[in-house]
């Protein structure tokens, strides 16, 4: 049950500045999102006697307040947007600015029964770093794009080599991240295992091990919801609608889905199951969101068991 004599702040991060409210109360502040606000910013909620402190995740911007926020002496949560959405349409709350986006984090942050727990601090230097990697692959994307689409043959080129740079750049980072996650006892053993299972290459199981460092501690739901592969129902009444995914944390879903289409064909478990699915009507796409949704259980089961993946022997 909720406590509502319990002092909770809720803050809304901007890339120059943090807006900070309570609930209750409504004591509201705003600093700069830098040391000396922060500064700022502990000292009001060691004088509002705040017991606990909501956030929302805010494109990157939000990676030093964590960091603070780890450190001090109160709980604290990330929150996701989308929970801050649907709890200011639960309200019929339609206005938006910053300040009452921090007064609607607070009172989300009141209405919590457990506070989720920060991201482990092993992961910050780690995910900055596959973010980089992945911003490097988007840009060799894009460039593909302009490459395909040029008209004159010397601008074609300067792409080309453009592309040539930044492939080069890849391959650097990704060893960079290997040697990273490798320095970790812990995280090296959890890659190992990974890699042991065919169809999971080195860049998605190092984007599995940062991403989603709940795998092998949740249960099979669990972890196909946080990999945004579980099935919802869309019923109601007599109508049975089809299921669909949704939600998940969305760069982590993209690395499982081409982990996905290479276990279809070179998994022998997972290439079984996909054909299988194939046969009996299923359209391509689902049985590759299905196949996703299964090879994350067999991933979640192989790190909590700590045993290297072995193939079913009835799949040749």
């Amino acid at each position: 049950m909720t406590d509502h004599s319990m002092i909770c702040a809720g803050i809304d991060v901007g890339k120059s500045h943090l807006d900070i409210a309570l609930h209750p109360g409504g004591a509201a502040l705003r600093v700069g999102n830098d040391e000396r606000g922060l500064k700022a910013l502990a000292a009001f909620l060691q004088k509002h006697d705040v017991r606990r402190v909501g956030f929302e995740a805010s494109g990157g911007y939000e990676w030093r307040l964590m960091a603070h926020l780890r450190s001090g002496p109160r709980p604290a949560a990330r929150l996701q947007p989308a929970q801050i959405r649907f709890f200011a349409k639960s309200k019929l709350q339609r206005a938006k600015n910053d300040r009452l986006d921090a007064a609607l984090i607070a009172a989300f942050t009141a209405s919590l029964d457990e506070m989720p727990h920060l991201p482990d601090a092993r992961f910050d230097v780690l995910a900055a770093e596959l973010t980089y990697l992945e911003q490097v692959e988007q840009q060799i994307a894009l460039v593909r794009t302009f490459a395909e689409t040029a008209f004159r043959d010397d601008v074609k080129q300067r792409h080309v080599d453009e592309i040539a740079r930044l492939e080069d750049c890849r391959k650097a980072q990704l060893v960079c991240l290997e040697k990273l996650v490798r320095s970790d006892d812990e995280l090296a053993q959890r890659l190992d295992l990974l890699l042991s299972i065919k169809g999971i290459g080195l860049r998605s199981a190092i984007c599995l091990v940062i991403r989603l460092p709940e795998l092998g501690h949740a249960g099979r739901a669990e972890i196909a919801a946080l990999a945004g592969v579980a099935p919802y129902d869309d019923d109601s009444g007599k109508r049975h609608g089809r299921r669909h995914i949704q939600g998940g944390r969305e760069r982590l879903r993209k690395s499982l889905f081409m982990c996905a289409f290479s276990a279809a064909q070179h998994n022998p478990d997972l290439a079984a199951f996909y054909k299988r699915l194939r046969s009996n009507g299923k359209q391509h796409v689902c049985a590759v969101i299905a196949t996703a949704r299964k090879l994350i259980i067999v991933a979640n089961t192989v790190l909590a068991r700590k045993t290297k993946w072995i193939p079913d022997p009835k799949n040749p």
